[in-house]
């Protein structure tokens, strides 16, 4: 259909605020890469399955994102509507024991609530740079800590457009993994059961964890976190930094000589740079050790 029409009909169910044309992807990634979205959305949590709903009718591709923060987008840019899930339409709320937040909420918003309401157990949370909805995804972890220790259940849009309730252990959760993308699902919202503690010492621990994040990772630059997942008796930068590859280059795209596990935007990367190193680590890396590094960092629009 015109992208005129199209445009009017997203304007039925958001705002024309919710609703971006030819919006560059590296406003939105933390990468800081990755051409305009045709349209980039952002709905409220109970506005997402309507949008959906109008991309399936309309036969319009979708993806949708969280806070951009384990992802390459391509320099091409992205076809179709990419739905966010961002932190201004997210909403957070401590009752009791646990804390509910919407996939669009900041980690860091969701450890603040507990910290706020005397709460221990998402500490481990509160310096990973991404959002609700894609932690719950990949089971997202840090410091010994992962979602699964203290996600109790969640809210998720199926693909023909139903709202369910799926309990943590629905979710087949295990290192980087979860069962929600293979079943097409969307996380919409989700409830930590946490513990009840000290807000001194949950304060200390995140300030420790804080500042080992500091000493450790090139926080100054532009990254996805880690760019591999952790190879089963073994950790990625140990094994990039036996390869030689500390400070690697091509382009603007670098291997962090602070952590060899982080590859960064130097300043002026394109996505292609950071996809072609990226590949150039895993081929150097499985020639050393014969180790197969995976990605942890997804790439969505199309790359040669």
């Amino acid at each position: 259909m015109e992208h005129a029409a199209f445009y009017q009909k997203l304007c039925t169910i958001l705002s024309k605020e919710q609703v971006l044309c030819s919006e560059p992807m590296s406003r939105h990634t933390t990468f800081r890469t990755g051409g305009p979205a045709d349209y980039f959305v952002m709905p409220r949590t109970e506005q997402a399955a309507d949008v959906a709903a109008l991309c399936r009718r309309e036969q319009m591709p979708y993806q949708i994102i969280g806070n951009g923060s384990n992802l390459l987008a391509a320099d091409q840019g992205i076809r179709g509507v990419v739905i966010a899930f961002t932190r201004q339409y997210a909403h957070v709320q401590a009752d009791g024991t646990c804390v509910t937040a919407s996939a669009g909420a900041l980690l860091s918003q969701a450890a603040g609530a507990a910290l706020k309401a005397g709460l221990a157990g998402l500490e481990f949370a509160a310096g990973i740079p991404g959002s609700v909805g894609g932690a719950v995804v990949m089971n997202a972890g840090a410091y010994g800590g992962e979602m699964k220790d203290v996600l109790e259940k969640v809210k998720v849009l199926s693909q023909d457009g139903q709202v369910l309730e799926m309990e943590c252990g629905e979710l087949d959760l295990s290192y980087r993994h979860s069962c929600i993308p293979q079943k097409h699902l969307t996380v919409l919202e989700a409830q930590f059961r946490l513990a009840p503690g000290r807000p001194e010492e949950i304060q200390a621990r995140m300030d420790d964890l804080k500042q080992r994040r500091i000493e450790k990772q090139p926080l100054e630059y532009p990254s996805a976190g880690s760019t591999f997942k952790r190879p089963q008796g073994n950790f990625a930068g140990k094994l990039i930094m036996e390869a030689g590859l500390a400070g690697f280059r091509m382009g603007g795209a670098q291997v962090s000589e602070k952590h060899c596990g982080f590859v960064i935007n130097t300043g002026n990367a394109t996505s292609a740079d950071i996809r072609g190193l990226i590949r150039q680590v895993q081929q150097k890396v499985l020639e050393h050790s014969g180790v197969a590094l995976e990605m942890e960092v997804k790439c969505i629009g199309e790359f040669e």
